[in-house]
This record gives structure tokens, sequence and C-alpha cells, in this order.
């Protein structure tokens, strides 16, 4: 641990440590990394409560999609829960992300308004980053990446209700991935 982290930690457990109890005062923290706090910091008498906010499911993510939409010109045809299905374990700022992504490209492309297929665009550049056609694939890495996409789609297509699924691949690797709705 670099000296300043532990300097502050020292000082805030200070600061915590000389409030008298009743005195009116509440401290409250937040982090993406629980597992990285000091557990000094953690112990009871400090932070005694721990409310821990998970990422979004398909209905909450179906909710903040529709409330970024509302904010910019969009297609009727747009269903937010189709993206919001395919968006398994982004944070309410990814799906934020993904709305201004898909925006920027109907703007470069000169659209009016955003289509899906500007915002199935904004998820593959978040998930997979920017697309490189440059990058040239071997015959054995592309059968090898068609048997595991294969899977995917069997998996989907005998799964009798909805599921979730999300794929990290990169496209640095593989520069293909299977995107179904089930």
């Amino acid at each position: 641990m670099h000296p300043y982290s532990r300097q502050t930690i020292n000082q805030l457990l200070a600061e915590m440590d000389g409030f008298k109890p009743n005195e009116g005062v509440i401290v409250i923290g937040a982090t993406n990394f629980a597992e990285a706090l000091d557990s000094a910091l953690v112990r009871p008498g400090r932070f005694d409560m721990q409310v821990t906010v998970p990422r979004p499911d398909v209905k909450g993510r179906t909710e903040i999609l529709k409330w970024y939409l509302c904010k910019i010109k969009v297609d009727p045809d747009i269903d937010p829960e189709i993206i919001a299905r395919g968006t398994v374990g982004f944070t309410g700022a990814e799906l934020e992300n993904l709305v201004n992504q898909g925006a920027l490209k109907a703007a470069v492309d000169g659209k009016e308004m955003v289509t899906m297929k500007d915002l199935e665009f904004a998820k593959d550049k978040i998930l997979m980053g920017p697309e490189r056609k440059s990058v040239q694939i071997d015959k054995k890495n592309k059968t090898i990446t068609a048997y595991h996409e294969s899977g995917h789609a069997i998996v989907a297509y005998y799964t009798k209700e909805p599921k979730e699924f999300l794929y990290f691949l990169s496209m640095y690797l593989f520069l293909v991935t299977s995107d179904f709705k089930v």
C-alpha cells in the first residue's frame, strides 16, 4: 500500500473515532471495490452497516435504458427489453454509455434518430472493443471459434425459459461472436 494511502486511512479513522455518541454525525462511504477496503475501516463501531447495491437485473436494465432513451430522439421500434437482455452485468453507468455511444454512431452516420442497429453497434463496441479489420485469423482459430459459438446457440435453442447469457469474447482474440435472442 502506498504510504499516502495509509496516512489517509489513518487520518479518516482518527476523525471517525473522534465523534462522540449522539453528536448527530452520520458518516456514509461508497466504493466499487469493497474487497480492497482496510479491515480497520469496516470493523464494528465505524461502518456498522453495509448495503450492497447489485448490478441491475433485466427489469432494472430495461428501466434504466428507458430513462436514458427518453432523453434522445429514438426510432419508435427500439425495444429496451431486447437491449437489456443483451447487456447482462452492465451497470447504470455502462447503460448510459451504451446509449451515448449509440447516439454518437447515429450522429456520425447522419441519422436524425438512434436505431436498434446503432445501439447494437454500441453494445458490441463496449463488449469487444473497436472493430479491427486488419487482424487476420487463421483457419484453425476460426474453426475453434465456430464450434464454441455453436455450443452457445445449441444451449440457447434447448433452454425452455429465457436465460441471460453474457459472453466477453475479446475482439482482439476471435473477432467473431454469437448474438442471439432466446
